[in-house]
């Protein structure tokens, strides 16, 4: 890592909110800034001002190469990562831009950032040191081989590569790098916790088939998108045998970088959950979050807050009095039927709409050609089956737009 002359800080803090693209294409007028390290650093401050805001308000943080920026983990995930563990020691093996590492070492006396590019340590270093973040310390090396040699520590963490050879992206545990299934025995005789991050669009019955101590499954969205998979390894005892059935499911929503929807379950609970079904639509309809429909915990989720499922296969919940639910909250404002009298006033003066297909016999495309609506608006239909088989229209509005 270069030091960046005074010349080339003015123009990163001169030129930070501009476009990097057209930046790029400024030929070298001046000497004495380097437009390559400059473009570089303003399109990772950029980044980092939504992805990592705490960072991107200290003006020396130096940023790596569009794709680590990319890779790396936002600040909200990675907060939330750290308030799951603590202890003495820690060790980051896949360390990259070194997000990660800073914040769940901050929950320990001593930490190991381990990384193989050696630029990207030297990032760290400086940032650290910025952060004040003095008690951890940067391995130039391999994580694995890192691992071998290692005295063991409280906690570790991986966050393995999903991209093959090609730079094609990889979703399961043994296609990933390194392959965290073939070297699960040292980790946890290595880690008392060994956390790891996965793709969120990983089978989660796979996982648990493929890794023999898992203790528990964090399932991670922000803002209503699934961005991880956590899963928390432990060596267990005999007496704490773990099955696919008994593990612990902890589906986290993070909202607007502050609020957390929590809901916790297992496969066994939602297997034997009994809950009430509706032929009818009441006061309230409401939408799980991206990571309960990840983890599929649909009955349990009805049975835990008290509320009507639509259909067996509808993902769709109803109420006459509103509720504090993990996921999106409508009012409903009409029901229809798809007989051409309802229709046509369900539809009256209604250019434009959101429109959701749950459990229904057709595409979002076609269902708009029919109904002849614009994509937008502050009115949002959802076409679904109730549990009598009929085909309905849900007209309704977000709880957030209504006037209190």
């Amino acid at each position: 890592m270069s030091k960046l002359s005074p010349e080339t800080i003015e123009f990163i803090n001169k030129h930070r909110k501009d476009d990097v693209r057209q930046l790029a294409l400024q030929s070298k007028k001046d000497g004495k800034v380097d437009i390559n390290e400059a473009v570089t650093q303003i399109a990772g401050w950029q980044i980092a001002e939504k992805k990592i805001p705490s960072w991107s308000k200290i003006d020396s943080i130096i940023y790596p190469k569009h794709l680590s920026m990319e890779q790396c983990s936002s600040e909200v995930t990675a907060r939330f990562k750290a308030s799951l563990v603590k202890g003495e020691t820690f060790a980051d093996l896949t360390s990259g831009f070194g997000v990660d590492c800073s914040f769940i070492a901050s929950r320990f006396k001593h930490a190991h950032y381990v990384e193989r590019q050696e630029e990207l340590c030297d990032i760290a270093r400086h940032n650290f040191k910025i952060l004040g973040l003095n008690h951890i310390e940067v391995h130039n090396t391999d994580g694995i081989e890192f691992l071998k040699n290692m005295e063991p520590v409280d906690c570790i963490y991986l966050d393995p590569a999903r991209r093959n050879s090609n730079g094609g992206k990889t979703v399961a545990i043994t296609d990933c790098e390194p392959d965290v299934s073939s070297m699960e025995e040292l980790l946890v005789e290595k880690g008392g916790t060994v956390m790891i991050k996965l793709s969120p669009m990983l089978d989660l019955h796979s996982a648990m088939k493929t890794l023999k101590h898992i203790n528990s499954i964090h399932i991670i969205s922000v803002n209503n998108e699934c961005k991880e998979l956590v899963i928390i390894l432990s060596k267990h005892s005999l007496s704490e045998e773990k099955t696919v059935d008994n593990l612990k499911i902890s589906c986290e929503q993070l909202v607007n970088n502050s609020e957390i929807q929590h809901l916790e379950f297992t496969y066994e609970e939602e297997k034997s959950a009994e809950i009430n079904y509706s032929d009818n639509i009441g006061e309230y309809l409401y939408e799980p979050g991206a990571a309960i429909l990840k983890a599929g915990a649909f009955k349990i989720l009805a049975k835990k807050f008290c509320v009507n499922k639509l259909h067996q296969n509808s993902q769709l919940y109803t109420s006459d009095e509103l509720i504090d639910f993990p996921g999106r909250r409508f009012k409903v404002i009409e029901v229809s039927t798809f007989a051409k009298k309802n229709l046509k006033a369900f539809l009256k003066d209604l250019e434009k709409a959101n429109l959701t297909i749950r459990n229904f016999p057709s595409t979002v495309d076609d269902l708009r050609k029919k109904l002849k609506l614009k994509e937008g608006g502050d009115v949002y239909i959802f076409a679904t089956t109730l549990a009598n088989g009929d085909k309905v229209l849900i007209k309704c509005q977000s709880i957030k737009s209504l006037v209190s």
